[in-house]
């Protein structure tokens, strides 16, 4: 049985999509109003976290990094000698920091809200004490999340200001795309569409050619077009500089939260 401690937006999402694999789960949240609400959607039980403790196998830890180190002492009060996995997506913390109040099998994982709709993005990695039957059984249970990247625990900080994060700014873009769209005369819910899907549509085109996105994006670009006027203004504005000043902002983030 799989256990939840925690269930906000991305412990819910994982649980999400867990339960579309008929995964058996035990829900458990500071506020027992939203695990109850989110066990009754999902067809889950919950349950204290002794319950958690004594009953999964592989636990979830969906805390804030603040406030992960009360819940493993808790966790250790309650384990006893008894053994499981330790799924951790606490920001910033490192599978050695864990380690040092729980030597237990430990994954380290970075996923994203999509996570809940199928099409997340998920980086991982693993201590020495987690064996490849173990993660595989994991991941399989896992597969309705979406794309799982294994990635060394030294780059998860880096690759998560932009997967961890990067659905929220893709959110500000699709949302000003509409705006734009809307001030030359659509209608929002017409405009929120031409955003959504055209994003998908890019995304999917790079995935599936692997090719620079510098060269996709020339390849919109006809000469004197509309295209190239609409980069120009974006570069003029600052664009490609304040993305990526945000991502290393986000990194920079991630890094101070694993230091509390």
């Amino acid at each position: 049985m799989y256990g939840f401690i925690g269930c906000g937006n991305m412990g819910g999402a994982l649980a999400t999509a867990l339960a579309k694999a008929n995964a058996p789960m035990l829900l458990n949240d500071a506020n027992e109003e939203k695990a109850q609400a989110l066990a009754e959607a999902l067809g889950a039980q919950t349950g204290t976290l002794k319950d958690v403790a004594q009953t999964c196998g592989t636990v979830f830890l969906a805390v804030k990094p603040q406030q992960l180190p009360g819940v493993l002492e808790e966790l250790k009060r309650e384990l006893g000698m008894r053994e499981i996995l330790l799924v951790s997506m606490a920001a910033g913390v490192t599978i050695r920091t864990i380690e040092a109040i729980l030597p237990l099998p430990i994954v380290r994982i970075m996923p994203n809200t999509p996570v809940s709709v199928g099409k997340g993005m998920i980086l991982y990695d693993r201590n020495a004490h987690v064996s490849s039957e173990k993660l595989n059984a994991l991941l399989s249970d896992m597969r309705f999340a979406g794309r799982w990247e294994f990635l060394s625990e030294a780059l998860i900080d880096a690759a998560c200001a932009v997967s961890g994060c990067g659905p929220a700014y893709f959110f500000m873009m699709l949302d000003a795309l509409a705006d734009g769209a809307v001030a030359c005369g659509l209608p929002r819910e017409k405009a929120l569409l031409c955003a959504a899907a055209t994003m998908e549509g890019a995304a999917a085109l790079y995935l599936a050619s692997n090719t620079h996105p510098g060269a996709l994006k020339d390849a919109v670009c006809s000469p004197g077009g509309s295209t190239i006027a609409g980069v120009r203004v974006l570069e003029e504005q600052g664009f490609s500089g304040a993305v990526m000043d945000a991502v290393i902002a986000a990194y920079k983030r991630n890094q101070e939260l694993g230091k509390h």
